[in-house]
């Protein structure tokens, strides 16, 4: 078995890790096109490349590299068995809900699969069943009503007292014609067809503001800006809020994944268990021939686990109880965020601009919840009537769907703006190489990491968001907020989330004073 200890090459996603990195231009010019879309996941390439099809022309804008954020880290099942997704929806909504949100996600698997076959995308695309399944006798009714909803949806679905995995079950739902890909090669093969004949893809530029004057201005880091009378919101966390107050409609989660390599044979298929502690199962063929076995889960609250780095070896655990483990090849985490009843915004952003859209809160099945928000905000900028819009509008509010949630996730995030700021801090004198600590310097608390060269690296811990106190994730190296979900590196730099000014240094003199 692995030992925690064998965890000592950093996290890496075995997608990113398997295809070269991109390199595209950053925005060099003021550019008047008809669709601007902010972030380079799966979401806004997919918006580009359909938009693009449609005739339009489009200037699609990444802050870093395409890719790289949680599309770059997903698990990438291609399908829609979202774990008790139906019996959710329909008991928190209605029927239709619940038949808008089907009919969605499937047309999302028939889309990809239409575009890898049209391009001739080799993105190791192969179909699949998924299950759900559980260990745990209450879950059992969920998952018979699980079924009965599936049937009545059109799935060819089957209900199942055993699973193909050396698993013992309660119960598990079984959905055929599901799918599964490399999704940056997918990707990645759509990026190379949005550039040209007036449309563009730009990486290392990051749209800072929306001014809604006039036509929708986006303003870059670059100190140029692209104008369209439409903008995609594509950026994982909404980087403009436009008075949505999003940040108290969604919460976000961070969860983990090991890649390794077994001796025994996968039985093929799908897996997600019902019940907490998640765990997610799937193989990959790798290039050289080798199979990658994916086990996913242990989500938590981001900047709301005692020891990240501890997620990793409970995933490993799991696996070796279940196949016979050879090499742990790659691990990597991700964050997702969730809206208040579960189901992603898809839409108009605010009532007052209507050119400006978002998508949101994908809980953790991008690959389809993104597909069908580029065919969703596709038909609204051509003013085409979708059938499954409904559904997913974030100007939504069902008070017996989502009130409860939204008391609870704010509660929750009001309790780390106030309470952190009252723990104790401890001194960085005993800071080891690796790790790092909230310390307290002159009565104010502050983030220290020393690196594997002795060198320390602090910095203010309070997030420029919205003053929460950051937390450390010892499996990322990176502060990360519990009340929205920013994080930073360790040097302060921002990673992810709402936040958009890094962290401020402190400096510190041999007597241990003070400076900003």
């Amino acid at each position: 078995m692995q030992s925690r200890e064998g965890f000592n090459v950093p996290p890496q996603s075995y997608w990113m890790a398997s295809v070269p990195f991109t390199q595209y231009e950053p925005l060099t010019g003021n550019l008047d096109v008809d669709v601007v879309i902010v972030g380079g996941g799966i979401t806004g390439i997919t918006s580009a490349f359909l938009l693009k099809q449609s005739g339009l022309k489009v200037a699609l804008l990444e802050a870093t590299r395409i890719l790289h954020g949680t599309t770059g880290h997903t698990t990438a099942k291609v399908t829609a068995q979202h774990d008790i997704i139906y019996y959710t929806i329909k008991s928190k909504m209605d029927q239709e809900s619940a038949e808008q949100y089907a009919k969605a996600n499937q047309a999302a698997i028939s889309a990809i699969d239409t575009i890898i076959q049209q391009n001739n995308i080799d993105c190791d695309f192969s179909w699949q069943p998924a299950y759900v399944y559980t260990q745990d006798e209450n879950y059992i009714l969920q998952i018979q009503e699980e079924t009965e909803l599936a049937f009545g949806l059109g799935f060819s679905a089957a209900f199942m007292e055993e699973i193909p995995l050396p698993v013992k079950v309660k119960a598990a739902l079984r959905f055929d014609n599901q799918a599964q890909f490399h999704p940056l090669k997918y990707l990645q093969a759509l990026a190379q067809q949005i550039s040209g004949n007036g449309s563009y893809l730009f990486e290392n530029t990051k749209a800072l503001d929306i001014q809604t004057q006039n036509a929708y201005t986006v303003t870059t880091n670059t100190g140029f800006h692209v104008k369209a009378p439409n903008v995609i919101i594509a950026t994982h966390y909404p980087f403009y809020d436009g008075n949505g107050m999003y940040f108290s409609r969604i919460y976000p989660e961070r969860s983990y994944a090991v890649g390794l390599t077994i001796s025994d044979q996968y039985p093929g298929g799908m897996y997600i268990s019902a019940e907490d502690p998640g765990r997610s199962y799937r193989s990959q063929p790798m290039d050289d021939g080798r199979v990658l076995i994916i086990v996913g889960g242990e989500h938590h609250k981001t900047g709301q686990s005692i020891d990240t780095s501890l997620h990793y070896q409970n995933l490993l655990n799991t696996a070796n109880s279940i196949f016979q483990v050879d090499e742990v090849l790659y691990r990597w985490s991700t964050q997702d965020y969730t809206t208040m009843d579960q189901v992603p915004y898809i839409g108009p952003l605010n009532s007052k601009d209507p050119g400006l859209y978002v998508a949101t809160g994908f809980r953790k099945w991008g690959m389809t919840n993104g597909t069908v928000a580029a065919m969703i905000l596709r038909d609204y900028i051509l003013d085409k009537e979708n059938e499954w819009a409904p559904v997913f509008m974030p100007s939504r509010f069902r008070p017996g769907a989502a009130a409860g949630k939204f008391i609870k996730e704010n509660a929750n995030a009001a309790k780390h703006l106030v309470s952190s700021k009252l723990s104790s801090a401890e001194h960085f004198e005993d800071i080891e190489p690796g790790e790092g600590k909230v310390v307290e310097i002159e009565g104010e608390k502050a983030g220290a990491y020393r690196d594997l060269q002795g060198q320390l690296f602090i910095v203010d811990t309070t997030c420029t968001h919205m003053g929460c106190e950051l937390s450390w994730n010892s499996a990322e190296y990176s502060w990360d907020c519990p009340c929205h979900g920013s994080r930073f590196t360790y040097k302060g730099k921002v990673i992810e989330g709402p936040a958009q000014n890094p962290l401020k240094k402190v400096e510190i003199d041999n007597s241990f004073s003070r400076k900003q």
